[in-house]
């Protein structure tokens, strides 16, 4: 066996992602330093490139993250988000519980079906789908916006994405919940 592996952290085992590494500077990456800068107007807005800083996480980062949000009484969680927030959690989590509300919502509703009308067959209703993107996403991404304006309009110096980080992560317990009920 390859004597390298054995003095790895437990980050780059067990199926774990290891977060983004930045590449050295070289010459062919001199056009790389023309599309950072072009992060800084309009044009960086809709490249996906401009959004690879915000997802450069670990996986043991997220775990930590995820047990930190479950207990808030620590007050922990933000020294953890405070060096590197990332979008993960806003992502992630809320299209997970996108799809738990979905799905266990037609579970329930087969559930009643199957218990009152025998006669008739049950379909999966896509609406369910339709109905929790449009309350969760616009949920996560309104609510934090709303407050982060409020903040910058009392003065205080807030980030707006230490906002959706902290939000993002703070619906997994509603995941758990869900499955749970």
């Amino acid at each position: 066996m390859d004597e390298s592996f054995i003095n790895l952290p437990t980050s780059y085992l067990l199926g774990s992602v290891p977060a983004v590494v930045s590449e050295e500077k070289t010459p062919s990456s001199q056009e790389d330093g023309d599309e950072q800068q072009s992060t800084n107007n309009w044009k960086g807005v809709f490249s996906i490139s401009s959004y690879t800083q915000y997802f450069n996480v670990d996986t043991d980062v997220v775990l930590n993250r995820l047990i930190s949000s479950l207990y808030p009484i620590s007050g922990d969680f933000f020294s953890k988000i405070d060096a590197n927030p990332d979008l993960y959690g806003l992502v992630w989590i809320s299209t997970t519980l996108v799809f738990a509300i979905a799905s266990l919502g037609n579970c329930a509703t087969y559930l009643m079906h199957r218990r009152s009308d025998h006669s008739t067959s049950w379909t999966f209703d896509v609406s369910y789908l339709n109905v929790a993107a449009c309350s969760i996403y616009g949920y996560v991404l309104i609510v934090p916006l709303a407050y982060y304006f409020l903040l910058q309009y009392l003065g205080s110096n807030a980030s707006l994405i230490r906002f959706w980080c902290l939000w993002g992560y703070s619906l997994f317990i509603f995941i758990l919940s869900s499955v749970f009920l």
